[in-house]
């Protein structure tokens, strides 16, 4: 019953949300994380770009948060192959690209002194969102458009059931963080009213390949180890990735501040039954 309910989602309410002109974009950037929005929102994008005849115009772009001082991936192992995979799966051109400052979030947290938090979440504002802008650049920079902004289309699997700040998003936007005299940058959200159900749906009916994470008992696949993630969701990963843990656990020792002010990464250890 409760996910009959589930596939009711914010799409029966609100209806069908706008979709940008694809038809006009110069170049259509699909940020690929690895995770099951991600991949939906990848295979919505196509499929609409198919019906507009742009699916040449599609680059898919991985962001790699590298590994930590231990050798450890901040992201779920795999992710980088699975991604490619994801965009093989579409026959469309994949790029990775990392900081060009940090060798991983976990080198950034430990020059800064702190965890990211809701507050201030410069794991995504640095480690995410500055380098795909400079992914962007580098596009507009390729196209060598003339006589107006290039027209740049840059898809997201957001969704509102994440967070509230979502849930106010439109599925699309000007990002005029983004945007410049050279470039007009156009955020899309193509599931941003999807239910969890009919996301997993869309990929059951598709046969598309996801992360082996969420058979594991993930319910996202961001960090492995991420500062927003639900409780059980964390220790599910303490309990995944217990070296990975003890870093982090370790690293809020040296730094004398705790992963999450409520939620010590010690204590999600002894919660995944481990020794904190």
């Amino acid at each position: 019953m409760s996910g009959q309910m589930e596939l009711v989602s914010a799409r029966t309410v609100h209806g069908p949300d706008l979709v940008p002109d694809l038809a006009g974009a110069d170049r259509l950037v699909i940020s690929n994380s690895g995770g099951k929005d991600s991949l939906v929102a990848m295979d919505e994008a196509v499929r609409l770009a198919d019906e507009a005849g742009v699916r040449d115009r599609i680059v898919v772009l991985h962001i790699d948060l590298g590994r930590t001082p231990r050798g450890h991936t901040v992201e779920w192992p795999g992710t980088t192959d699975l991604a490619r995979r994801q965009a093989d799966h579409y026959r469309l051109p994949f790029e990775i690209r990392r900081s060009t400052r940090w060798p991983s979030l976990v080198h950034r947290i430990r020059a800064r002194g702190q965890f990211p938090h809701f507050l201030s979440r410069f794991c995504t504002s640095e480690m995410k969102r500055a380098v795909a802008h400079r992914f962007v650049t580098e596009q507009v920079n390729a196209l060598g458009v003339t006589g107006r902004p290039a027209r740049i289309v840059h898809v997201m699997g957001f969704r509102a059931e994440e967070s509230r700040a979502r849930a106010r998003r439109p599925a699309v936007e000007v990002d005029s963080r983004a945007s410049s005299g050279r470039r007009t940058v156009t955020q899309w959200y193509p599931v941003l009213r999807w239910s969890t159900a009919e996301v997993w749906q869309r990929i059951r009916d598709r046969g598309l390949p996801y992360h082996w994470a969420y058979d594991a008992g993930m319910s996202r696949l961001s960090c492995s180890l991420c500062v927003l993630a639900s409780v059980p969701d964390l220790t599910c990963a303490a309990k995944l990735r217990p070296e990975l843990a003890r870093e982090y656990a370790d690293l809020e020792e040296e730094l004398g501040v705790p992963f999450r002010r409520e939620l010590p990464m010690a204590e999600v250890i002894r919660r995944a039954g481990g020794a904190a």
